[in-house]
This record gives C-alpha cells, structure tokens and sequence, in this order.
C-alpha cells in the first residue's frame, strides 16, 4: 500500500467512525415514513434537508413546484479542487396509495408495498426501502460523516436527492399537475441551478461499478377494429381490436428477444415490454371497442440512439404487418432518452472500482446484460462524468423471500454499511486527495 493509499485508508476509518447501524436505520426510516410517489417529494425533501441540517451540513429544499421539490446539500472544499455529488433519488416506484396502486401492484398491497417502515433484526421493510430510499439514506449518512470528521477537502462535496427519477410521466392522479414529473426531472433542475460538479457517483441497486447505462423509447401503438355489439356480431363487419391486439403483442414479444440479442455488448442487455393496454369499457362488455392502444418501453444502448432504434421498431411493425394483411396498426415515438457511457478510465469510474476492490479484496466484476436506466443517464447527458453503485440483493436471511418489490422495498442494514463505507472512500479519493500517480 503505498502513501497515498494509507492516507485514504486512514480517512475512510475516521469518517466511517461516525456511520453506525442507528444512523442508518434512522435515516431510512425517516425517509420511508414518508409517502413520496413521482410528483409528490417535498415533503420527503423537506425532511432530509432538516436531517442535514440538524447535523451540521448546509443544506435546502430546492423547489421545483408546489408538491416536487430535490434536496441540495454541500460540505464546501476550495474551489480549486475537484468537486463529486453524490445523488440518489428519492420517489417511489408505486404510490403505497391502493386506489393507485392496486391491483396492478397486487391485489391488496403488502405491507412492505406501503410507506410505513417496519424494523426487523437488520432488516427495514417498507416502500421504497431499498430502491430508492435505502440509496439515498447511504449518501446523506456520508456527508453527515464527512461534515462530522472535519477533514479538510480539496473540492466540493455535493449532496443531490432528486425527484421524479422512476422512469413515468405524470402519474393519473389529478392533484398532480404537470406531465414531466419523472424521468429524471429533478436530476436535470439540479444541473440547470447550478448544482455543476465534475463527477457525480449515483446510489442505485447492483453492487458493482457501472459507468454505462440503457437508455429509452416509449412508443405508443393503436390497433383498429369496428365499434359493434355482441348481438349482431354474426350479422355485419365485425373486427375486435382487443383480438387483433394480441397478434402485435405476440409478434413484438418474439422481436424483444431478437432485438435485445442484436444489441447486447458491454455491460448491456436492453431489452423490451409492452407494460400497459387500454381498450374498451369495463361496465360494457356487450360492446367490441373501436381502437386498443398498446405502451411499450424498449431500452437503448449508447450505440443505438433513438432516431435509429425508431427504424427499429418500424421495420418490427412491418414484419407483424406482413404476417397479418388484416391488420390495422400504427405507432408514434412518444419518449426518448438516450443511453449513455461515462469513460472507464475516468478518475470517478477507477476511484469507485479502487474502492470496490479494497472492500471485497478482489478484482473488479461488473455484473453484466443489464437494462435498467436511472438518472445517470441525465448526468452524463449533461457532459459529467458519472459512476454507479449499490446494494446488492436481499439474502435469504431476510423477513421476505426475494421478489421484484421485495427487492425495493426490503433493505439490509449491513449491506448500506458497505455501501457507505465505498461511497466515503470514492468522496475521498475524488475530493480530499491529489489524483494518483
């Protein structure tokens, strides 16, 4: 180990020394208790900020409309040095609201789909818990730590909890108003306000570092029938479109695999999902409707920008067009956000896997064919250089076996220890210390 290296180390433990289990359970706690669904995080960032500041760091609520709102927070170092921020975001997948949520979450929401958090051993069960909560817990502990230490820093150390970063538009609830609430909109505000820094490292799921992302495209598909009647059907021109609709939502599903093979690479596997279709009336099923309209989310790969990917997806409705002349379909692109690629030999991208290696004691391994998009897609956008890193999945000591929401919504004290102890060494190396070499 060389100097520099023991001068990390010797940092890491000081500022460590002030993240305890309590802390941690504390702040997730704290931030599951409150509700805070894509277009509704005030409140949440409200109470970060208070948690902040009741530890010293100088922090505040950044508005962004009368219910959205990110918490800012920074630990000042000169100005000549480089500056990180660590960013999480902080709205939930589902609502936790069952006039929402159900039954497309569940039939009747579990109690870890709700926001009320419920300690178990080492475990904290709640919505959001894990994803995005538990992210965000670790990195507002780090900077309390960094602030608590007093260690001196050659840059800037930034604290972003965004709003809107779960990947929707406006959620179907009327007290909310505006239709980007999601996607990142809270991510791209803090740039635009002069939240700036020259590398960011975002706190999300996957305990490894990743410095590529999936981005994505919406596109939004109508399948065309004849509005008729059940009684009369034998009788004149009769074309269900719900019917029809099944054959483009089985010609895609065979497209999704041939797709996501022709553009796996790297650490990317983007894949594709027909998540939503609207047609009919539900107190009228005597009646075939005139139209069902299909949402599909297919994600992108840095090599494959939308304008390409959307000949893409013309050429697979074509093909389903071939095999079916009785169809009648159109589509529009209705979303695109591009994939993104930090350099793997980036200072943030080689100061996170350094500090990997030194907590497992082995060489970096990415976890491969992912196709999950966060915010870091907005921070590269946006020209700075951003590493990911998180948590890894719950084990089977945990309350709840291993599901898709229990892996939200279900977090493991220790493994945020570990989080914090990366994210504290990654700050460190990046705004207390002199590049390597």
């Amino acid at each position: 180990m060389d100097d520099r290296e023991q001068a990390l180390e010797l940092l890491t433990r000081e500022v460590c020394a002030h993240i305890t289990p309590d802390l941690l359970r504390e702040i997730v706690v704290g931030l599951v208790d409150i509700a805070s669904p894509t277009g509704e995080e005030r409140a949440v960032a409200t109470w970060a900020v208070e948690h902040l500041t009741a530890a010293g760091v100088d922090a505040r609520v950044q508005p962004i409309d009368a219910t959205q709102a990110n918490a800012v927070a920074r630990v000042p170092g000169r100005a000549s040095g480089r500056s990180l921020l660590l960013y999480a975001p902080i709205d939930t997948l589902t609502t936790g609201n069952p006039e929402e949520d159900e039954p497309w979450a569940a039939a009747t929401l579990r109690p870890d789909m709700r926001p009320s958090a419920v300690v178990n051993g080492d475990h904290v069960i709640g919505l959001g818990a894990s994803n995005p909560k538990g992210h965000a817990a670790v990195v507002m502990a780090a900077v309390e730590a960094v602030r608590a230490a007093g260690i001196p820093l050659a840059g800037d150390l930034w604290l972003g909890l965004g709003a809107g970063g779960m990947p929707t538009n406006r959620r179907a609830a009327p007290h909310v108003t505006r239709e980007n609430a999601g996607q990142g909109v809270g991510c791209s505000f803090l740039l635009e306000q002069g939240v700036y820094p020259d590398y960011a490292l975002i706190t999300k799921p996957g305990w490894t570092v990743s410095w590529e992302e999936v981005g994505l495209c919406w596109f939004e598909v109508v399948v065309q029938g004849t509005f008729g009647y059940v009684g009369s059907r034998h009788r004149m021109r009769y074309v269900n479109p719900i019917v029809q609709a099944g054959k483009v939502v089985a010609g895609l599903e065979e497209w999704f695999l041939e797709y996501s093979a022709a553009h796996t690479g790297g650490t990317l596997a983007p894949q594709g999902n027909i998540g939503s279709i609207r047609s009919g009336w539900p107190h009228l099923p005597a009646v075939s409707p005139s139209q069902a309209r299909l949402m599909v989310d297919l994600r992108i790969t840095p090599d494959a920008p939308p304008n390409a990917v959307r000949r893409e997806f013309a050429a697979a409705i074509e093909r389903i067009r071939a095999a079916h002349p009785d169809l009648d379909v159109s589509w529009e692109m209705v979303l695109s956000i591009p994939g993104t690629r930090t350099d793997p030999d980036e200072r943030i991208v080689t100061a996170a896997v350094r500090a990997w290696e030194h907590e497992t004691g082995r060489a970096h391994e990415p976890i491969l064919h992912n196709s999950g998009a966060t915010d870091a897609n907005i921070l590269r956008g946006r020209g700075v250089p951003t590493a990911r890193i998180g948590m890894d999945r719950i084990g089977p000591d945990a309350p709840l076996p291993l599901d898709f929401p229990a892996g939200m919504n279900v977090v493991d004290i220790r493994e945020m220890q570990r989080l914090a102890r990366h994210v504290v060494r990654t700050a460190l190396d990046i705004c207390a210390l002199p590049p390597p070499g």
